[in-house]
């Protein structure tokens, strides 16, 4: 399937948002035993925490500030946060909802550091675009870019990510790469359920022209 047909199929009727499964039963324990180890400073498990979770925390880090290097000194200040502040984490949402929450919240704090226009203007925007839309998404459809034909068409939609508003590929890149729900995409983004659903699809829409056109190689 090619990558414009892998985005195609994410516009399907929408269906109701999966219950209780038994992946989300394991994730639930491992996040209560996360946050009983924090607590209790278990030896170890920040290193285990790291070595699990850190190429998901890069990963969005650089799609959320665009630059690679910014993103690994913010890796670094995330994780002592983790540190410093794992008592905090009482696994009411999975440990990566957390994880990304202190992630995005340090961007913020960087960007008004460096007096430059703030994320949290960025993000409490409000406008025609984070108005909800009359349609459902379908929330356990395959990942856009898990089925993207080829590894060309994943480094496409990866490029065209960068291209789009941060508002948009911020909640792209929770979905589909970190398999994020979206009650916990509001929760990350501190946004109604409603303005996520909007900016996924409004997202869509606007990745759909990168992946839809051919590559030179194409053509």
């Amino acid at each position: 399937m090619s990558a414009a047909a892998a985005i195609r199929s994410i516009f399907a009727p929408g269906s109701n948002l999966a219950t209780a499964s038994a992946a989300d039963i394991l994730a639930r324990e491992q996040s209560i035993a996360i946050a009983d180890g924090l607590k209790h400073q278990q030896a170890g498990l920040l290193d285990e925490l790291i070595v699990r979770y850190q190429h998901r925390l890069l990963r969005y880090l650089v799609f959320l500030t665009g630059n690679r290097e910014q993103a690994e000194d913010l890796f670094q200040e995330v994780w002592m946060r983790v540190l410093t502040r794992g008592a905090q984490f009482n696994a009411k949402a999975r440990f990566e909802t957390w994880l990304f929450t202190i992630a995005r919240n340090l961007v913020i704090d960087q960007k008004r550091k460096r007096i430059l226009s703030s994320l949290d203007e960025l993000f409490e925007v409000g406008g025609d675009d984070d108005k909800p839309l009359a349609f459902e998404v379908a929330d356990k459809q395959p990942s856009p870019f898990d089925r993207c034909a080829s590894q060309e068409d994943r480094g496409r939609v990866a490029a065209a990510l960068l291209q789009l508003d941060t508002l948009y590929r911020e909640v792209l890149v929770l979905r589909f790469h970190e398999d994020l729900s979206l009650e916990e995409i509001a929760k990350v983004t501190r946004a109604p359920l409603s303005t996520v659903k909007s900016r996924l699809y409004r997202g869509l829409a606007a990745l759909r022209p990168f992946v839809e056109t051919p590559s030179p190689e194409a053509v």
